[in-house]
């Protein structure tokens, strides 16, 4: 099988080359080449949202099929849509819990696939998603329209992969070491009054599920968390327990207000409903274990 995997340079992206990799795939990863490619993997350099330079780089390659990890913004899937017509029959976003962000309520139930309805959805091109700052903070809708595109113009089979939560590993965003770090020292969390629970995922089963993804059949979106999704409170009590100390929680008030709350404290639903990854027979156990099983490793390598 040959899969090429776009970014998988970093956190659980590259776990997914070398889990496909060890599975026997001839795996091409490209990227701009900051980060070196595993042993075994062909690594193609260019920027994935400058097509020329894309195309460029893959020749004349075709693929069984492509996983894209770094496709933020609408403008970056029409990209894809063009350059890889013909080349692969079969084509992974990894998309996000955000594109829901929109949908979550106080209390509401888990998030199921079918609540976004992505043939609802705009798709606006001449928004500035070449401008960095832009993207960034507008992450969920860059997603949301990425998968908007994509289902409407994609010439192959298109599945979009809804990640909960990713933690573990070389977390790049640090979001797990705030806790760890503030826990650890005494410092108050800042969280709303009523937090909502949402979902997590382990780096390393994220990438199984991925590479899982990758050779099976089915297409649209699916989601991708462990079991059992946590509240903020939640959250630091396990932290807590793993490093030995009580969390401290500030909520403020009309006369203390407090900080923006912390990463993971939300006032909206963000949990998921695996329901549909379960019915395709993906083993979600063990590999997906709940969040309890697999957290306190997840804070022991954000320690460390």
């Amino acid at each position: 099988m040959d899969v090429c995997v776009i970014g998988g340079s970093r956190y659980f992206g590259r776990r997914l080359v070398e889990e496909l990799r060890d599975a026997g795939a001839a795996v091409t990863v490209i990227n701009r080449g900051s980060t070196p490619a595993p042993a075994g993997v062909t690594q193609l350099r260019a920027d994935r949202a400058d097509e020329d330079a894309l195309r460029t780089a893959l020749g004349g390659r075709r693929f069984d099929a492509v996983v894209d990890q770094v496709c933020y913004t609408p403008a970056q899937a029409a990209v894809a849509a063009r350059v890889f017509a013909g080349r692969t029959p079969r084509y992974l976003l990894t998309s996000t819990v955000e594109v829901y962000a929109h949908l979550g309520r106080p209390g509401g139930p888990p998030l199921a696939e079918p609540a976004l309805d992505l043939s609802t959805e705009s798709v606006d091109l001449q928004l500035p998603w070449q401008d960095r700052e832009f993207a960034s903070a507008h992450y969920a809708e860059g997603k949301r329209q990425a998968e908007a595109l994509l289902s409407r113009q994609a010439p192959f089979d298109l599945v979009t992969v809804r990640t909960a939560h990713v933690l573990g590993g070389a977390d790049f965003t640090g979001r797990l070491a705030h806790y760890v770090e503030r826990i650890e020292h005494g410092l108050p969390v800042a969280v709303h009054p009523a937090p909502q629970r949402a979902s997590f995922v382990h780096a390393p089963e994220m990438a199984r599920f991925l590479a899982w993804a990758t050779a099976a059949e089915f297409t649209g979106p699916v989601n991708a968390a462990s079991e059992g999704p946590l509240d903020v409170r939640e959250l630091c009590a396990v932290v807590g327990r793993a490093v030995g100390a009580e969390p401290v929680f500030s909520t403020g008030g009309a006369e203390s207000p407090s900080p923006s709350p912390s990463p993971f404290s939300f006032d909206r639903c963000y949990a998921m409903d695996t329901g549909r990854a379960a019915r395709l027979g993906f083993p979600f156990s063990p590999v997906f274990s709940p969040v309890t099983d697999w957290l306190p490793l997840a804070v022991k390598e954000a320690r460390a």
